[in-house]
């Protein structure tokens, strides 16, 4: 009789991924342990889904002179070395130099249409500044900087350069472009609402004072390349939800997790 019971067997069972027509429940179990099995499912997903015929002679030799020269290989030694390293076959290889191609005409055939509703939905996301910084602890200095700036008494790169505490000091100031949600939630309230040219009184944050001058706004247009950026977006999303599906189908939960 077996040394295990009957629901430790059946846990047990459980903890198996349900499999992938040609792949043994053991690799994927192994895949999963060494954190691969998502990018496995993934570059699966991928084969699934993208059109896989063949693709004009120019253009096929174009990627495949931009993938040689991304990736140094500048004779059919380096790419034979190349290839053995990476253990591809002739077949993997063109695969793996038409794939960026081959997305991006998916993106474009089946999510470009939601690309415009996309843009709008983050359009504030994609707005970019440039700023002037000045981040100093103490906030009387701060004020002091400022009344200098406003009476002409000094410009705000010589100051910046001067007290700011920042990595910002090295620039003398100087900040961005950058899109205006990778600032802080405090800083980033201020420039969406300043002019530009505007020199923002100092304001604490987490310990510091700011200095803010609002040099240049660059607007977000919906153009050719963030048609295609948004496109590119709205794939990985899917392709992600999709990944998830399939490792939760392969992989059920455990009936009683670690807490």
């Amino acid at each position: 009789m077996s040394a295990v019971s009957q629901p430790e067997h059946a846990q047990a069972a459980e903890e198996v991924p349900a499999g992938i027509p040609g792949v043994a429940a053991p690799t994927l179990r192994s895949l999963a342990h060494c954190n691969l099995l998502r990018p496995f499912v993934y570059h699966m997903v991928l084969e699934e889904t993208l059109d896989k015929g063949a693709l004009e002679q120019e253009l096929s030799k174009t990627l495949l002179s931009n993938f040689r020269k991304a990736n140094g290989l500048q004779d059919q030694a380096s790419e034979a070395q190349f290839l053995s390293k990476m253990g591809w076959t002739q077949q993997d290889y063109l695969w793996q130099v038409q794939l960026p191609h081959r997305i991006a005409v998916h993106c474009g055939q089946h999510f470009i249409a939601k690309a415009e509703a996309r843009f709008l939905d983050k359009k504030n996301q994609l707005d970019q500044v440039v700023y002037s910084l000045i981040r100093v602890k103490d906030g009387s200095l701060a004020r002091e900087l400022y009344l200098r700036i406003e009476e002409g008494e000094a410009t705000f790169a010589e100051l910046a350069e001067m007290y700011s505490e920042g990595p910002e000091k090295t620039s003398r100031g100087l900040v961005g472009p950058l899109p205006l949600n990778q600032a802080h939630p405090q800083l980033a309230q201020r420039l969406r609402s300043a002019t530009v040219g505007e020199l923002i009184a100092p304001f604490s944050v987490e310990q510091l004072w700011l200095l803010v001058r609002l040099e240049r706004h660059q607007p977000a247009s919906l153009d050719e390349a963030m048609r295609q950026r948004m496109a590119q977006e709205l794939f990985d999303e899917w392709i992600q939800e999709e990944v998830t599906l399939r490792i939760k189908q392969m992989c059920p939960a455990p009936l009683n997790p670690l807490v």
